[in-house]
């Protein structure tokens, strides 16, 4: 997601199923919008979007997805607790929202329509799905967690950049010697849960691509090209959804003021 707005959102906390806490901060009012970011993303990463979103009369409700942030997290994981942990947010907000997700997050607020959360809009922002001709190893998942449980969490971040995101040797060690570089190790866990709910829903099952929930599909202008296949099969896919190109969303960073017009607009607010 974008960088962290400038303004604090109002806190709050729901009780997922498995009783793990959610944390979330909401901005603004009217009909709530729940932000999902991706990979190595927080709550604060989507502050920007949800305060363009309240600057156009919606309320953006941002999310520490588990093992994030403010968020806590309990064993074992499975692609359904989080499915499980976005149910509570949107009843804490309301008991109905529209669900704005980024990359991993696009899938999970995909995956979370189609298992019953009260959703009445989809917005799916470049989401990573291979339609069975990913480039992601299928055993990536339990590579990372085996690293994570040895004590490497660096190699976490590096590898899941490298097989995951394609990102290139060069750009993965100058990320490393940057500054964010232990911002990142530390969410080395939400990771392996990325890899486990990405490998999960790579080919969408018809719950998914039957929605009858209206979707709109975003895509950027200039993306990595397999996020690009992958917004336009989806949205071809599906009856319910369109595709929405937002050429002021470039390198799989949604620009914010232009993603929350496309929201607004299809949920009446513009």
């Amino acid at each position: 997601m974008s960088a962290a707005g400038s303004t604090l959102g109002r806190m709050g906390t729901a009780v997922s199923a498995d009783g793990t806490r959610i944390a979330y901060q909401t901005f603004g009012s009217g009909q709530p919008v729940v932000i999902l970011g991706g990979a190595f993303s927080t709550a604060s990463d989507g502050a920007a979007i949800a305060e363009a979103l309240a600057a156009l009369g919606l309320r953006g409700v941002t999310v520490d997805r588990r093992a994030r942030g403010g968020s806590g997290d309990t064993a074992p994981y499975a692609p359904e607790r989080e499915v499980e942990d976005v149910a509570a947010v949107v009843d804490a907000v309301g008991g109905r929202a529209a669900l704005l997700g980024h990359s991993s997050g696009a899938v999970l607020a995909l995956l979370a329509a189609s298992r019953g959360a009260s959703v009445s809009h989809l917005f799916l922002s470049e989401p990573p799905l291979g339609f069975e001709k990913s480039h992601v190893p299928t055993d990536l998942p339990e590579t990372l967690q085996r690293l994570l449980d040895e004590g490497r969490p660096e190699e976490v971040v590096t590898i899941f950049q490298r097989q995951a995101v394609g990102l290139p040797d060069a750009m993965i060690e100058q990320i490393r010697e940057s500054p964010m570089f232990p911002h990142l190790v530390g969410l080395a866990q939400s990771v392996v849960y990325d890899a486990t709910l990405t490998r999960a829903c790579d080919s969408p099952d018809e719950r998914m691509l039957g929605l009858s929930v209206p979707t709109a599909v975003l895509c950027g202008a200039e993306t990595f090209p397999f996020l690009e296949v992958s917004s336009r099969a989806l949205a071809e896919a599906m009856p319910a959804a369109e595709l929405v190109v937002v050429p002021e969303s470039r390198g799989h960073r949604p620009d914010p003021a232009a993603t929350a017009r496309v929201v607004a607009e299809r949920l009446g607010g513009v």
